[in-house]
């Protein structure tokens, strides 16, 4: 069982099941979003993902995509595509103990932040990982 929330406390949520594409995410709108240079995701299956206090704030980042935060702290949480509604990617540093799911890769390093060296040998997509 992976649990987790947000900063505050008012947000928690559970996961079960076996994470999937964990990555460091270099793109502008996560970056922007969660004010890093950089932000670690990992994904379960929709299903296995429940909110068990508290209700995050959700937010259309763009006509595809649905982020949750806490509606009192700000702590970033979710992001869907709604093109993939079967999983959904939570925001690695918001579990109670982030070491259980350490990134396996960068994603979208065509945008990185020039000043941010990737020197820890995991593997680079320029794009998302299906993209190239």
């Amino acid at each position: 069982m992976l649990t987790g929330g947000c900063y505050c406390g008012e947000t928690r949520y559970e996961g079960e099941g076996t994470p999937f594409h964990p990555t460091l995410c270099h793109c502008r709108d996560c970056r922007r979003i969660a004010g890093a240079p950089a932000v670690a995701w990992f994904s379960l299956r929709a299903r296995e993902f429940r909110f068990t206090a508290g209700a995050p704030l959700r937010f259309a980042s763009s006509d595809k995509v649905r982020r949750s935060f806490c509606r009192r702290c700000g702590t970033p949480l979710t992001f869907q595509n709604l093109d993939l509604p079967g999983e959904i990617d939570i925001t690695t540093a918001s579990l109670d103990d982030p070491e259980q799911v350490p990134p396996a890769d960068h994603t979208h390093t065509s945008s990185h932040l020039s000043w941010l060296h990737l020197a820890d040998g995991l593997p680079q997509y320029r794009q998302g990982r299906d993209e190239g």
